[in-house]
Formats: C-alpha cells, sequence, structure tokens
C-alpha cells in the first residue's frame, strides 16, 4: 500500500507540474481589446477564447516552452512563444483583410477566402456588429453579387445571380448543416425561423451553382450559418431592439426585438447552450390597386381586378348571365341583348382589409455538446423550433401565422468527419390565402349567382330608365352590393373566422399542412492520411419527403405521399508549384427515386502569383441540377386565377375537378358539368399565347424533369497597395429549364380536333392551369462583380461593389413560358465607417443602388423601379459593463421602394440596440 500510495503522489505531482496556465490580453493595434478571439494550443484542440474586454486565461498539460495561435476574424492570425508561465501577456494582433479570413463552405475544409476555388461571400461577427441594418439577416444584402428581395418585414428571400421568385427554390441555406428548408413550401421563410443574432459565429455565402459538394438544388447558390460553440463561447448574454417601422400606407408603428444566449462549459467534455429571440411588429402594407387585367383603367372598370384586391377575381360574362335569367323565366324574353357581352367582376376588399399585418418570430434552440475523450471527437444533439407569423407571396398572397418549424439533430464529427441525421417537420398553424378570404366572404354573404343575376336585372332596369352604359354598371354594383360584409362589423369578423379555419377552399382559404423531410448527411476528409499527395473527401446523403397536406395542397388526400432521393461524392483538392497552383476537382452522383441520376462534376484551378504571394486568379468549369420540388411534382391546387398541378406521373390522375359549361356547351354535349384530370393540362391544352392571338395551337407543356446548369466562372483576388480587390464573371447555360407555363384545357373536345376543342373556347367553356414544365429553348444567364476595400484618411474603412446580371431568352420563341430572371441588370453598393473613432466610439453607413427590372411570377408582372437606399448607425461600447449601445436607421431617405410587383412598400426602420456580453 505504501508504494503504491508513493506511485499515486509521483504521478499527482508530474501532473501538478505540467499543468500551465497562461493568463492575459489580447488587442489590436490601437490597444483596444479584441473579444470573441481564439486561442490554442498550437496543434492541439485545447483552446479558449478572449472575453468582452479580450482577457483570456488558459490551462494546458505541457510545461514550457511550447507555441499557442492567436487568431481572430478580421486580424492576421498569430503564433506566440511561450517560455515561462505567466499571468499578464498582452498580444497584439494587426488588422488583416477579408482575404485572409477562412471560409469553409467552398470546398468543405478550411481554406483562406484567398484561395477559395469559387466566389464566396463571408460576414463574420465583425460585420455583424457594424452593420447598419436592423439584423446581421438584413446585412447580407450589402454583399456583392447578393440580392435580398423583401417579402414582409419578417421574410426576406435571397438570392444570387437571378432566377427567382419569393418561393425561391434554387438556393438552399444551412443552419448548422441543416437545410431549414419548409417542406411542403420548399423554400426558406428567410431568417423567421433559422438563428438568433448572438449564437452567429459566421455566415458564408457561395454564389452560382454548388452541386457537385452539396447536391440537388444547390443551384444558385447556398448560405451557410454556424453557431457558437458552448465550449469557446460561454456566459450569458442578450440583446435588446426597439423603433419604429415608418411606411405612408401603415404609419408609424413600434417594434422590437430582444433575445438572450446562456452557454456553459461544464468540463472539458461536456457543454451546453440555450437561445431564446423574439420579435414583433407591423408588417410592410401592400395597397396596389393597378388592375392586372387591364393597367391602363381603374376601379370603374366593371371588370376591375386589382393586384391586392381580393374577390374580385370572380367574373362571369354579363350577357351569358342574362341568357340564363330568359331561361328562367325571371327576365323577359329579349332583356339579354340589354345586356353587353362582356365580363364582369364581383366587387373585391383591400389586403388590409384581410390582414392584421402582424409580423412576429419566435425562436429557441438548445445544444448539448459532449466529448468522450476531451479531445475532437464530439457528439451533438441540437433541438430548434420557431414560430412565426409573416407574409408569403406566391400564386397567390399568402398571410402566414402561427407558422410552425422544428428541427432536431444528431451528429457524431471530429476534425475528419462528421455525421449527422435531422428531422425538418411544419405546421402551418393558422395561416391562409388572402385571395380565397376574399372570394369566400363574398360567397358566404351572397353566392355569386345570387350577385350576378342582381347585377344582370339592375342593369337591365337602369338601361330602360334611359341610363348610360357607365351608369347602368354603377347602378347595378350598387344594388348587388346592398348589404354587403363591411369590414370591422361583426358579420364581416365572423365570415372571416369562419373562412380562414375552413381548409376546402371552395368554401375556405386555411392553408393547412404538417410534411415532413428526414435527411442524413456524412462526410470523411481522408487528408490526415492522404495530405503527403492530396487532400482527399469523401461523403453522401439520403433524404426523404412525407408530404401531408390532407388534400388541401397536394393531392394526398388518401395518405401522405412520400419519396426519397441519395447522392454520393467524392473531392480531390492539390497544391503544387511550390503550393502556388491550386487543383480542386469534385464529381457528385444523386437519384431521386422519380428521375434518372444526375452527375454533377467540378474543375477548378487556382494560382498565386507575385513575389509575396499577394495576387490569386481562379478558373473553374461545374455542372449543376435541380430536382423538380414537392410543388413541382405533387402539388392540386386552385389559386382562382388558375389551377395548379404537378407533373408527377402518380399525380396526373389524382388530381379530379369538376367544372360547369355554358348553356351553348350544354347543348353540344348533353351535360352541364365535366370532370377534368390534371393529366389533360400536359396532354389535353391550348398555349395561352396563341388562343390571345386567335390561332389556337397544342401548348409544349411536358411534365417536368430535373433541371441542368454548365457554369464557368474565372476570378481574381488579390491587394493592391492599400486596395483589396475581387472581381470575377461567369457564364451560365440551362438545359430543361424548370418555370411554369399557364395553358387553357377545353372543357370538351380534343386540342386539334379542328371543330368541338375550338367551339369550347368559343364558349368560354374552358380553364386556366398552370402546369410544371421545362422549356426547349437555350437560357442563358451571364454576369461579372468587382468589389474594393480600402483605408481612407487614416483608419477609415472604405468599400464599393458592382454587379452586372443579364439573362439571353427569347421570349418569341416560347412566349408562355416565364425565366422570373427578376435581378436587376446594375447594381452598386458602398460603405463607409469607423469601428473606433474615437475611444469606444464607432460608426458605418451603407449605400445601395438597384437599377429597374422586370419582375415576373405566378402572383404577377410588373416593372420594379430604380431605387436607391441609405442606412447608417452609430454605436459606443461600455467596456466596465460589456455593452455595446447602437442607434440606427434604414433607409434614411424614406424615399419608399419595393423590390417585386405586388409586394408592400419597404419604408424606413429607426432603431436602439443595446448588446450585452455578445463576444
Amino acid at each position: 500500500m505504501r508504494k503504491i500510495t508513493l506511485v499515486i503522489m509521483l504521478m499527482v505531482s508530474i501532473i501538478t507540474t505540467a499543468q500551465t496556465t497562461i493568463k492575459g490580453q489580447v488587442v489590436d493595434d490601437s490597444n483596444q481589446p479584441i473579444p470573441g478571439a481564439n486561442i490554442s494550443l498550437k496543434d492541439s484542440s485545447v483552446g479558449t477564447v478572449t472575453d468582452f474586454d479580450g482577457f483570456f486565461s488558459l490551462t494546458v498539460q505541457e510545461s514550457p516552452p511550447f507555441t499557442i495561435a492567436v487568431s481572430s476574424v478580421g486580424f492576421e492570425s498569430s503564433l506566440v512563444g511561450i517560455s515561462v508561465q505567466t499571468t499578464d501577456i498582452t498580444i497584439v494582433l494587426k488588422e488583416g483583410t477579408e482575404l485572409d479570413e477562412v471560409v469553409i463552405s467552398a470546398s468543405r475544409t478550411p481554406e483562406r477566402i484567398f484561395e477559395s476555388p469559387v466566389s464566396v461571400e463571408r460576414f463574420g461577427v465583425k460585420e455583424i456588429k457594424n452593420t447598419p441594418s436592423v439584423d446581421f439577416y438584413d446585412g447580407l444584402e450589402n454583399l456583392k453579387g447578393i440580392d435580398i428581395n423583401t417579402n414582409s418585414l419578417t421574410f426576406k428571400s435571397i438570392n444570387a445571380r437571378g432566377f427567382a421568385t419569393f418561393a425561391n427554390t434554387r438556393f438552399v441555406q444551412l443552419v448548422d448543416g441543416m437545410d431549414n428548408t419548409a417542406p411542403a413550401l420548399n423554400f426558406v421563410l428567410g431568417n423567421l425561423l433559422g438563428m438568433t443574432e448572438l449564437d452567429v459565429n459566421s455566415v458564408e455565402l457561395l454564389p452560382g451553382a454548388s452541386s457537385a459538394l452539396y447536391g440537388a438544388n444547390a443551384f444558385n447558390g447556398i448560405l451557410f450559418m454556424t453557431s457558437k460553440s458552448p465550449f469557446d463561447h460561454t456566459g450569458i448574454s442578450s440583446y435588446f431592439k426597439g423603433g419604429i417601422t415608418s411606411q405612408e400606407a401603415a404609419g408609424d408603428n413600434e417594434f422590437y426585438d430582444y433575445g438572450i444566449r446562456i452557454a456553459h462549459k461544464f468540463s472539458n467534455k461536456f457543454a451546453a447552450k440555450a437561445n431564446f429571440s423574439y420579435l414583433r411588429g407591423t408588417d410592410w402594407f401592400a395597397t396596389s390597386t393597378v388592375n392586372v387585367l387591364d393597367p391602363t383603367t381603374d376601379r370603374s372598370d366593371p371588370n376591375y381586378d386589382g393586384l391586392n384586391i381580393y374577390g374580385d377575381e370572380v367574373s362571369t360574362n354579363l350577357r351569358g348571365v342574362g341568357v340564363a335569367l330568359v331561361n328562367l323565366g325571371v327576365l323577359p324574353s329579349g332583356a339579354e341583348n340589354l345586356l353587353p357581352s362582356e365580363d364582369v367582376s364581383r366587387t373585391g376588399y383591400a389586403e388590409q382589409d384581410l390582414n392584421a399585418y402582424k409580423a412576429e418570430s419566435i425562436k429557441f434552440d438548445a445544444a448539448l455538446h459532449y466529448r468522450p475523450f476531451a479531445n475532437d471527437f464530439e457528439i451533438i444533439y441540437n433541438g430548434k423550433i420557431g414560430k412565426g407569423t409573416t407574409i408569403y407571396q406566391g400564386a397567390n398572397r399568402y398571410s402566414i401565422r402561427n407558422f410552425f418549424l422544428q428541427q432536431h439533430k444528431i451528429e457524431l464529427k471530429n476534425d475528419n468527419f462528421f455525421i449527422r441525421g435531422y428531422l425538418t417537420d411544419e405546421d402551418a398553424g393558422d395561416s391562409y390565402d388572402t385571395r380565397f378570404t376574399g372570394i369566400n366572404i363574398n360567397r358566404k354573404w351572397k353566392d355569386d349567382q345570387t350577385w350576378f343575376g342582381e347585377y344582370a336585372g339592375a342593369f337591365v332596369q337602369a338601361t330602360l330608365a334611359g341610363q348610360l352604359p357607365e351608369q347602368a354598371h354603377t347602378i347595378a354594383r350598387q344594388t348587388a352590393d346592398t348589404g354587403r360584409l363591411v369590414p370591422g362589423t361583426a358579420g364581416f369578423q365572423n365570415a372571416f373566422r369562419e373562412v380562414t379555419n375552413d381548409p376546402n377552399l371552395a368554401t375556405g382559404s386555411k392553408f393547412q399542412d404538417g410534411s415532413q423531410l428526414r435527411h442524413v448527411d456524412v462526410n470523411y476528409n481522408f487528408t490526415h492520411i492522404t495530405g503527403d499527395f492530396a487532400d482527399i473527401q469523401v461523403g453522401g446523403s439520403f433524404r426523404e419527403y412525407k408530404l401531408n397536406s390532407s388534400g388541401t395542397i397536394f393531392t394526398d388526400f388518401d395518405g401522405p405521399i412520400r419519396y426519397s432521393e441519395f447522392g454520393a461524392y467524392t473531392q480531390v483538392q492539390k497544391k503544387f508549384a511550390d503550393e502556388r497552383a491550386k487543383v480542386t476537382a469534385s464529381v457528385r452522383y444523386d437519384k431521386s427515386e422519380l428521375f434518372d441520376g444526375n452527375l454533377s462534376p467540378r474543375l477548378s484551378v487556382g494560382y498565386t502569383l507575385g513575389e509575396e504571394r499577394s495576387h490569386n486568379i481562379r478558373a473553374s468549369v461545374q455542372t449543376g441540377f435541380r430536382n423538380p420540388t414537392t410543388q413541382d411534382l405533387y402539388i392540386g391546387l386552385d389559386v382562382g386565377r388558375a389551377v395548379l398541378v404537378g407533373s408527377a406521373e402518380d399525380n396526373l390522375d389524382r388530381d379530379v375537378r369538376t367544372f360547369d359549361v355554358s348553356g351553348d356547351g350544354q347543348n353540344l354535349i348533353g351535360a352541364s358539368s365535366v370532370t377534368v384530370l390534371g393529366r389533360e393540362a400536359y396532354e389535353n391544352s391550348f398555349s395561352v399565347s396563341s388562343v390571345q392571338n386567335g390561332t389556337p395551337e397544342a401548348s409544349n407543356a411536358k411534365p417536368v424533369e430535373p433541371e441542368k446548369i454548365t457554369a464557368f466562372e474565372v476570378g481574381y483576388r488579390g491587394k493592391v497597395k492599400k486596395f483589396v480587390i475581387d472581381l470575377s464573371g461567369y457564364y451560365n447555360q440551362y438545359k430543361d429549364f424548370i418555370s411554369t407555363e399557364n395553358v387553357l384545357i377545353p372543357l370538351y373536345g380534343q386540342v386539334g380536333d379542328g371543330t368541338l376543342s375550338l367551339l369550347a373556347l368559343q364558349n368560354g367553356d374552358s380553364q386556366v392551369y398552370q402546369a410544371y414544365t421545362n422549356s426547349d429553348i437555350d437560357i442563358k444567364s451571364y454576369g461579372a462583380t468587382i468589389g474594393v476595400n480600402t483605408k481612407v484618411f487614416g483608419d477609415f474603412d472604405l468599400g464599393a461593389n458592382y454587379t452586372f446580371s443579364e439573362q439571353d431568352f427569347d421570349k418569341s420563341e416560347d412566349p408562355d413560358f416565364r425565366t422570373e430572371f427578376n435581378t436587376a441588370k446594375h447594381k452598386v453598393k458602398a460603405s463607409f465607417g469607423h469601428a473606433n473613432l474615437f475611444k469606444n466610439f464607432g460608426f458605418n453607413t451603407s449605400y445601395r443602388w438597384s437599377d429597374s427590372y422586370f419582375w415576373e411570377a405566378s402572383f404577377g408582372n410588373g416593372d420594379v423601379p430604380s431605387f436607391s437606399v441609405i442606412d447608417a448607425q452609430i454605436n459606443y461600447r461600455i467596456p466596465k459593463l460589456k455593452t455595446t449601445l447602437k442607434v440606427g436607421a434604414t433607409n434614411i431617405g424614406g424615399d419608399e421602394y419595393f423590390t417585386a410587383f405586388g409586394t408592400g412598400f419597404v419604408g424606413s426602420q429607426y432603431y436602439v440596440s443595446l448588446s450585452i456580453n455578445n463576444l
């Protein structure tokens, strides 16, 4: 026992002797503390981070001498030799450039942005703190080559290089490796249900095709958000923002946003964190009264259909109503001749009558991190839940109310591999379609047949009394609208509640869904084995969709629809020529059970020039593909102006609808109604443009197939004296471009029969369907970006960038096909600021200008005028309280603008922000 005791005492003595604690502070060139800097033992995972005042304490098992590595985003990394134990070391980091920042997304491995094989943008902690935007997500719109379309106060849609709507299915957003796409919607609701600002460690954005590493749908770009580890960032931090939104239509309204982060490192093996944030405000009112059927007319048009007016989509031919009334004996014979053969629409409700414009976001997430061996091997559970209220503009305008999304992830990883699996589950909550809300409130008060009958009868009476047609229309509408439900009254509110809680679009407007997706990712990096030869990675993924809308969105009335897809990839990266040249080659294979497999190769070459290695040129070619979305395949939804029908083979016969035919049609086919299968949109339909031109021809809509792209890119990054320059150019070729095409199905006859189908068109016995299809026409796009950053007047930061975007598509070759390019040809952005103008005080301003462009989408097409926006903020740091106070404003000039046809005008926001202990 005595010997054992001596051995134990000796071991304890050795361990105690070997432990070394280093304490100190990390500062910049101006002796200002750098919070959140990483301090680690060189070539080891043992490390810590500095606190709000730049102080740190690092305990290691080694005895001096050894080396520690010190790094922070925006500064040059430093290696510091430690020869003795010390508690008073000061480490000065020199401010670097964005070229020195490390990114992971471009190659799935850490590398300087300077050497990235493709274009990549980064938005780190420093940029988040300095952005004049209200939150970090809005701040991304100041990056070069990036578009952010504002759908709502809480729903911003990110895109790059054109071809997008708010349902942006060409762009992927990953939050800690999880795709936070809503499974049924097939796109991301901005940051409504994403990451809280306090927990953001970095944001990386790859514009352009990324399918070679990230699979289907990483087509126009991919956004990566990574959170802070509770091992490295501990403690309690919080923020509060408050202010007003100001818009001419909505007035001045309060908004507030607050959040808290709690993280604790219990030991070297176990750490945990939790985040919560809550935002509430008033959304931008959409108040356009443009007549979408004829923009040259106004509400005096009897067939008026206002852009942000709902219920007026329901219309019919007035003379046809007269004929029916004569046949029923309601009107005397010949009275129908007093009625014009023109369409008349019901009176609609303005969007502000049908939407409270409440904007809300509630986010909570928690994570448990376990390192069983106290090294780099880690097991992580991450759970995220979000609930939000916003507005989404798709085929119609949707009030997304109490939308709920949850994700749960288990991940195993170390420096060389990861395995992650996650589940995404959504619940549409109390969401509803504003168009059908207006339509069915009207119908709940008075059915269409009665309303149009009263209109026709009053028109005849007014005409017989000697009124002119314009006056007769006014009297007829007043008569038919007598007793109409008035917004704000109890009757209207009761009807509104009944309609918005009814998922049957024949009588209601509720948006009902509980879809899911399950996803697994794996990746192994063999670099620790093959590093002398090349860096080699392999990986793969599997995804399963479960569509569950109970027949209200998809054709899943008889149970959930399931389908799956998988992929596998490999990448080889090799440096040579004194490590000046770097070649990256990757290839991925993906297969959906509904389509043939696709290969996505990528090859890029980069070369570093100059004696100081300060110039890098790169070139790449890659292919990508995009699988049709869940809606492209399985939607079955009547949105009023058209019936949307997905083109999956097993969907075409499940979409079954019954339509009434005119009296003349009844005489032709001996029936008052007909049944139409979704298949007919693809096999028995006319193109809309040919009918409008008076020469009806069969449409060319075919069932949708995967879309493919071949992307070429060249670029340069470098430093020329005081200027950091990043420029790139790209050229994209698309094959089987996916979009939608409106077609006309004759309710009787077959297209091409020469008689019966043409009579159906003549009698108005046809139905508009929206088909999901591919274009046979060659579609190309090209563009370029250039960004320049420098220091002026000593230490002021100045940056500017320019983006050029253009598509090559001959509309005359396929007039019914919409490419939805939806981006300006020219965009300019600039920023000017100083992080430390004087002690603890800084400021930043940003400017954005966009050229005018044409917006094309299923909700409506129209011009988006040119606009300019200036944002600014000033901030003051209180080191003793570990607090930063920020005062800012967006769109300071107050010149309201919009980024998409049909949305509300974006006004100004004025805010005050207080951040506490946010490292």
